[in-house]
């Protein structure tokens, strides 16, 4: 993943947006999709240093989440770059 995705909060979106419209054509369903999210999610929680506020916020929520919780940030994200993209 490239880090300048990362710089802004509506790239991030539009990356994910895009790879959201990718897995849709391939087949994937909304869970399939929701999963893969959240996995992404716990690496970037993980591995990455918020870049924005935008993404220092989802890490908090992320943070304090269960593993429920942390799925429906993931499937939310997926539904907002959705939107947006």
């Amino acid at each position: 993943m490239n880090n300048s995705v990362l710089e802004s909060f509506g790239r991030w979106k539009e990356f994910l947006g895009e790879h959201v419209d990718k897995a849709q054509s391939m087949g994937f369903n909304d869970d399939q999709i929701a999963n893969v999210a959240a996995k992404m999610g716990e690496f970037l929680a993980d591995k990455v240093d918020p870049k924005n506020p935008e993404e220092r916020l989802l890490k908090e929520l992320w943070d304090v989440g269960d593993n429920e919780e942390r799925r429906t940030i993931a499937k939310l994200m997926v539904k907002l770059a959705d939107r947006a993209h």
